[in-house]
């Protein structure tokens, strides 16, 4: 056979070899069914049995309540005793404020309250005053009176004589000097008669107004003491911030955790109420874990969940309970919010943030720090 014969004939051979026997298709279709219909019944058991029991995401970052460190009073920084970084615990002093101005105006607000307290116990000695003032003005009144009954009674018997003696002036038997002796008499009782009811009606006047004088005196301080006056009080208030304004050149840790953030500097002249510094409380994290809306169905506050960080890998896992749901998606509070009432709108599936609880016992063990990357699955079983 020559080598041209035999390159014919390769071909021929090659494509009858290829062609799968009848025999053999239809075990091969019914294995490739049987293969389809077992992947089907896998992954319809895997989703009823496992996937549909929980839900994951790898889009969950840890997060905190963070505190920041804002002095309530004004002043120039002399001492900063932290550093980012660094574990500080609640209470414990962060840095200081010059004190110059406070101490001034601390001395300034006790000299007042002192002297508030001296003019209240004055107020009291002037109103013990005046009472007695106006007892003495009434007692004089009696006496007026006393007068004033006496000279009564002299100008009566004035009278008495004068009109007798007048009488008798014409038969010769007063002599003319008597007469105007008892007329001088009777004068002088009707002067002094005028003169006491005169003193009566003045001193009814003073003791009018002394009464008055006292009840304005006694109105300032009735029914307080020296704790309860309103000048005392206001005085008080004054030492009281003053005080206050004192303590806070002192400024102290409001929680424990980490310095982040330390933006001040020694000599640096600080504002009231500008931030300073920034406190993480590592050992009261928990994670926001981002779930897609079709996942939340099931959802609810109370389920558990098995997360792990990026930061230790899946060698270490953390517990975690679903505490609740946020109020809006993340594109809601986004800087600018989608506008999906436009005619070019394209559905996008928006994720919820979730917010999980870790343990904190876990936390100690294997600390985490905030904004850390997180695979979080909540156990849709669990929390019924």
């Amino acid at each position: 056979m020559s080598d041209n014969q035999m390159d014919n004939d390769a071909p021929a051979e090659a494509g009858k070899a290829s062609v799968v026997p009848k025999s053999k298709r239809k075990t091969l279709l019914l294995g490739l069914g049987g293969a389809v219909v077992a992947i089907g019944v896998l992954w319809g058991a895997y989703e009823f049995f496992i996937a549909s029991r929980s839900v994951e995401t790898d889009n969950a970052y840890v997060a905190a309540d963070n505190a920041e460190v804002t002095p309530l009073t004004s002043g120039r920084v002399v001492e900063v005793l932290v550093t980012d970084t660094q574990p500080v615990r609640k209470g414990q002093l962060l840095f200081r404020i010059e004190d110059t101005d406070q101490k001034i105006a601390f001395a300034e607000a006790e000299a007042n309250l002192a002297k508030a307290r001296r003019m209240y116990g004055q107020s009291l000695a002037s109103n013990q005053a005046l009472g007695a003032a106006a007892d003495a003005n009434r007692a004089q009144i009696d006496t007026a009176r006393a007068n004033l009954k006496a000279a009564q009674a002299d100008l009566t018997k004035a009278k008495s004589d004068f009109t007798r003696r007048n009488a008798l002036a014409g038969s010769g038997a007063v002599s003319t000097e008597e007469l105007t002796s008892a007329k001088q008499a009777l004068d002088s009782a009707q002067a002094a008669f005028d003169q006491r009811k005169a003193a009566l009606a003045q001193a009814q006047a003073n003791a009018v107004s002394a009464s008055q004088q006292e009840q304005a005196a006694v109105a300032l301080t009735k029914g307080t003491t020296v704790e309860t006056a309103p000048e005392i009080q206001l005085a008080q208030a004054q030492y009281d911030k003053a005080k206050l304004d004192l303590e806070r050149t002192i400024v102290r840790a409001p929680i424990s955790g980490i310095v982040s953030k330390r933006s001040i500097q020694v000599g640096q002249k600080i504002q009231n109420g500008s931030t300073a510094m920034i406190i993480v409380p590592v050992d009261k994290l928990y994670v926001n874990a981002n779930f897609k809306e079709d996942q939340l169905g099931k959802v609810h506050s109370g389920q558990s969940a098995t997360l792990s960080s990026d930061f230790y890998g899946g060698g270490v896992e953390y517990h975690g309970k679903v505490v609740g749901f946020s109020g809006g998606t993340g594109a809601a509070f986004s800087l600018i919010p989608a506008q999906n009432a436009t005619g070019n709108w394209i559905k996008v599936v928006q994720r919820l943030p979730v917010r999980i609880e870790l343990d904190p016992r876990e936390l100690e063990e294997h600390p985490l720090r905030v904004g850390l990357s997180m695979d979080a699955e909540i156990d849709l079983t669990s929390g019924k």
